[in-house]
């Protein structure tokens, strides 16, 4: 959603320039309202349903008049706030900044749990659903793709309807407690492989106390894939 959000600040070309008199409350509240029109529309494009709501804006306001047509933009990603301010810029021969508040609302498919899950539980296609949810609302982020989280274990336990955010889970681990695995003992493009058994679980990365079955010494091993641990020479 990031890529979006940078891509669509791309489109606002089109916004007027300012009255030559002195930049006032209406002015700016009437590009701002243009920009996040333009905006909601370009999220509409994209599968997003965007409601906004622009904040007060200082009726004494009067501003040096805008050399052209100012820059706006969002001083905060709209995908990740519920409150964006957005940055209006005049960088004539009397340049002015001011930012404005807003309120957005960005809504969207997003990942629930279709029932109970249980801690550890990894993920298939029945234990998830989509829904539309405030994608923004979320400050632990969204996530949209069941193909991307298939086989992934849960934290903690989850109720039914419960938005999935990416805290909530984690990759299973590569080797378990009793495993046999092979131990690759590498140096440089060198390596010698034996067997061994695993004495404790681990995910890729991690380091797992692994006993050698031919000489029965016990080492500390990485786990890099399922199944296989490597140390060094």
């Amino acid at each position: 959603m990031r890529i979006i959000f940078l891509a669509t600040l791309c489109l606002f070309t089109s916004l007027p320039a300012l009255a030559e008199d002195a930049t006032t409350a209406a002015d700016i509240r009437l590009i701002t309202g243009q920009f996040l029109k333009q905006w909601a529309e370009a999220q509409a494009e994209a599968g997003y349903r965007i409601e906004y709501t622009i904040g007060n804006v200082d009726s004494r306001l009067s501003l040096a008049p805008c050399e052209g047509s100012p820059d706006i933009t969002f001083a905060s990603d709209p995908m990740q706030t519920t409150t964006p301010s957005v940055l209006v810029a005049c960088a004539g021969t009397r340049p002015w900044r001011m930012y404005v508040t807003t309120n957005v609302e960005v809504y969207g498919n997003a990942l629930v749990a279709a029932r109970p899950l249980a801690r550890g539980e990894r993920l298939s296609d029945t234990a998830i659903t989509t829904s539309q949810v405030q994608i923004n609302a979320s400050h632990r982020g969204t996530l949209n793709k069941p193909e991307a989280i298939a086989g992934m274990m849960v934290r903690r336990p989850v109720r039914t309807g419960t938005l999935i955010t990416p805290d909530l889970l984690e990759a299973p681990n590569a080797i378990e407690r009793g495993d046999h695995v092979i131990i690759v003992a590498r140096s440089g493009s060198f390596s010698v492989s034996s067997r061994g058994k695993a004495l404790a679980s681990a995910g890729i990365g991690e380091q797992v106390l692994v006993e050698n079955l031919r000489s029965s010494r016990t080492v500390r091993a990485t786990a890099v894939a399922p199944g296989r641990v490597e140390i060094p020479m």
